[in-house]
């Protein structure tokens, strides 16, 4: 059974390489990654903004976070499943988590980063209404794709 539960510091190593396992896979990985896997305490949770981690057992599968951008609107990031757990709907789980704590928030939108290379996630992210938008404004190198949803 997963559940989904909020981050707390023991998470951080697992939260970590989580996201590590697929940003390396893709050759995504980039100073800001590192930044904010490396402290999600200060660059995510400090700030106002949320992770939501799912967990099989005492084992974390996935990860999301919501970045606080400014009042009213979030970036969804940090998004990942252990690649034992994928097609198990885990991703659904945590985007789903992450638009409700959104709009419990009142936030007006939620702005995410990806690369074409994520077809899948990409796939995920219109299914739940994301639309693409022009990339700007954006801190990743690699980034050339940007979506948003309204609330």
């Amino acid at each position: 059974m997963i559940e989904i539960i909020a981050f707390s510091p023991e998470h951080a190593t697992a939260f970590r390489n989580l996201n590590l396992e697929w940003l390396n896979k893709f050759n995504l990985t980039e100073s800001h990654d590192l930044m904010v896997l490396g402290d999600p305490e200060s660059t995510i949770i400090d700030r106002g903004g949320f992770i939501f981690l799912a967990r099989s057992g005492e084992e974390i599968v996935g990860s999301a976070g919501l970045m606080k951008e400014h009042d009213g609107v979030f970036e969804l990031a940090k998004m990942a499943v252990a690649p034992a757990f994928r097609g198990m709907g885990i991703s659904k789980l945590l985007i789903e988590k992450c638009i409700d704590k959104a709009k419990e928030l009142h936030a007006k939108k939620l702005l995410l980063f990806s690369n074409s290379q994520l077809r899948t996630a990409i796939s995920l992210y219109e299914k739940y209404g994301f639309r693409h938008v022009p990339v700007v404004d954006t801190p990743f190198l690699t980034a050339d794709i940007k979506m948003e949803l309204s609330l």
